[in-house]
């Protein structure tokens, strides 16, 4: 549920992490390691119990330090599962790798770790020290899906096995561990793309700062990454009384914001948005978001959703539930009636949005999460 840094950075990282060096040590050590660096995602089971149920417990208790050798250990137990289980062709028993479990462990612990720090450099975050800190934590370097490192990741782990079959081709002796250079290379890579983002990230915070987007003082900046150009970032803004976005190019040192478009003053409470923020979705929600907009739309029914039916003399709102992080202008439709889309309208139709339709300033009517109703 939500965004997430998609299966496959995590699974060609595992791949590269085994194939760096583990695989000299044991069998089955990439194995280990591809199953490890998507195992804290099985998460995902939590969607069975609802939109809300599986939002509260995304990147929750499986993404934090005190599961990843539990997690680690899980997945050296499945690999010896299938060492016991799925029978060895005779042929390959004859120049078998060795066996360490210690090895294999030690493979999967690290791609669980890994696993950890991908998540925490996007910015939807993680709770890294969860049950004892549930603070989320989030480096904001790179989008949750980023084509730079695709293209690193799967060069390491498809060059090797076509340089394998040209191998074959001229007769040449078969190598037994291929592209261990081409693995190392992309993980380095991969940290040299963050050292990158980061300076980037610290460059795009003092043109913000500089250009003094809003008249009154800033209480807090923020930058979101945008995938594949590093010089691109979302600035957030916020004052004692609006928030506002802006677009920022380091390059250039370009910084574009509109006032009358990209700002949004604080919505007073209301006792609907005070009641929504009670529910579960709201307590789940606020406790996730680092720029929370709580907006009360009175009586407008969210698209795709039944409205309360009551009987006459009851009232109720719809109170929406955004994260100013995911208000990215570029992934949302621009409006049929206009070229330039407020941040209000932008916001709407944002990512991980929810909703509660609260009635007579109390009671809950309904609990809804990208557009998915909560039972």
């Amino acid at each position: 549920m939500g965004p997430l840094m998609e299966p496959i950075t995590h699974l060609l990282t595992g791949a590269c992490i085994g194939r760096s060096g583990l695989n000299r040590r044991t069998a089955y050590a990439t194995l280990a390691a591809v199953l490890a660096a998507e195992a804290p995602d099985i998460d995902v089971v939590w969607a069975v119990r609802g939109p809300v149920e599986s939002f509260a417990h995304h990147r929750g208790i499986t993404h934090t330090f005190v599961a990843a050798p539990v997690i680690a250990l899980a997945v050296t137990g499945c690999v010896w599962l299938i060492h016991r289980y799925i029978p060895q062709r005779k042929s390959m028993a004859i120049d078998a790798q060795p066996i360490h479990w210690l090895w294999i462990f030690f493979s999967a612990l690290i791609s669980v770790l890994s696993h950890l720090l991908l998540d925490w450099t996007n910015n939807y975050g993680l709770r890294p020290f969860f049950p004892f800190n549930a603070h989320w934590y989030s480096g904001d370097l790179v989008f949750i899906a980023e084509p730079v490192l695709w293209a690193l990741l799967l060069a390491a782990v498809v060059l090797p096995a076509l340089l394998g079959l040209a191998d074959r081709e001229i007769g040449a002796r078969r190598m037994r561990f291929r592209g261990r250079g081409l693995a190392i290379a992309a993980l380095t890579g991969m940290v040299l793309l963050w050292c990158w983002r980061w300076a980037e990230h610290a460059q795009a915070h003092t043109l913000v700062e500089n250009a003094h987007v809003t008249p009154t003082p800033e209480r807090r900046i923020a930058l979101m990454p945008y995938p594949g150009n590093p010089w691109r970032w979302h600035a957030l803004i916020e004052t004692g009384t609006t928030w506002q976005t802006a677009e920022v190019d380091t390059r250039s040192g370009l910084v574009e914001s509109d006032a009358r478009i990209n700002s949004l003053f604080k919505p007073a409470p209301t006792p609907a948005s005070e009641a929504a923020r009670r529910t579960r979705l709201g307590q789940v929600y606020l406790d996730w978001a680092q720029w929370p907009v709580v907006l009360d739309l009175g009586p407008q029914a969210i698209p795709g959703t039944s409205a309360p039916q009551l009987s006459a003399g009851r009232q109720w709102s719809a109170v929406e539930f955004t994260d100013l992080r995911f208000a990215y202008p570029y992934l949302i439709p621009r409006m049929a009636t206009s070229t330039n889309q407020s941040l209000e309208d932008t916001l709407a139709r944002s990512a991980l949005s929810g909703w509660v339709y609260i009635v007579d300033g109390r009671e809950d009517a309904g609990q809804f999460l990208n557009g998915r109703e909560q039972k």
